[in-house]
């Protein structure tokens, strides 16, 4: 069998311009043992398409719902809406469309750079450096940076070693494009989860449901950052947590959450194989 040909970071924001507000995207390789497409991709290629219709403003936030599974084998359409532009502000919308279906939705805000007061969160207790930190072993499933687990490394439901702090990279050098940087942010937000180490983590399941981030400063993503979350409430099968990235020098790059399905073990590889964008 030949060897497939694992798409960079670039090439996989690299989208393809159809027509006005209509772009076509690559996926990373159709068959790797995973069917499905990483949602980190699906909303990272989003937030581009909504990018490339906005002119000198950076994104502050957006808001997706994953609500379909999307299929590595086939590529993925991204039809933008333009909400307003706005003095400061310009909004978007992006629905992600597979087989003529909607797999993603999601909503965009982009703002012209402002100064103002400041409050970050407060960054977790530095690791020791990524090079002694071991790799994070599901990396395959998003193939396109490279991430490894900071302490405290703990036992997943299924035995395998896991962190809710990792320190991740994209190894591709990606230059100075800031909406690329901010792309690559949504990317690497959807890896792991915050409730690594939680008892409630015991339910199972897990696939993804809807995925928030804001943006503080910006940040080289082809330099070690250090991703930290935690859970923040869970109920009606489902579970919420946050997460926070900073620069290797502590500074706050964003703030994010997200909310999965936690349900009970019977129920969760038929959710997952339904349900799971990634």
């Amino acid at each position: 069998m030949a060897e497939q040909y694992l798409p960079p970071m670039t090439e996989l924001l690299a989208l393809e311009t159809i027509e006005r507000d209509l772009f076509r995207g690559r996926n990373e390789i159709p068959d790797n043992g995973h069917r499905n497409i990483f949602g980190g991709q699906i909303a990272a290629q989003a937030l581009k398409a909504a990018g490339m219709t906005v002119t000198d403003r950076w994104p502050h936030s957006f808001h997706g719902y994953f609500l379909r599974p999307g299929r590595r084998a086939s590529p993925v359409i991204f039809k933008v809406e333009r909400d307003r532009d706005g003095r400061s502000f310009s909004a978007r919308r992006v629905r992600a469309i597979q087989d003529g279906k909607v797999i993603f939705d999601l909503t965009a805000s982009f703002q012209v750079d402002e100064s103002g007061p400041e409050l970050s969160p407060i960054p977790p207790e530095k690791p020791p450096e990524p090079e002694a930190c071991p790799p994070e072993p599901f990396n395959s499933n998003f193939p396109a940076v490279e991430a490894r687990m900071a302490a405290p490394v703990v036992l997943g439901p299924s035995g395998h070693e896991a962190s809710p702090t990792l320190w991740v990279r994209c190894p591709d050098a990606l230059g100075d494009h800031r909406l690329n940087h901010a792309c690559v942010l949504a990317y690497t937000s959807d890896i792991s989860s915050g409730f690594v180490g939680s008892p409630v983590r015991g339910q199972g399941g897990g696939a993804s449901i809807d995925h928030a981030m804001w943006f503080q400063h910006p940040v080289r993503t082809d330099d070690w950052m250090l991703l930290h979350m935690w859970p923040a409430l869970a109920g009606g099968a489902r579970g919420l947590y946050q997460g926070s990235i900073h620069r290797h020098d502590g500074t706050a790059a964003a703030l994010f959450a997200q909310q999965c399905l936690l349900r009970a073990p019977a129920t969760a590889a038929a959710t997952t194989a339904a349900d799971a964008i990634g």
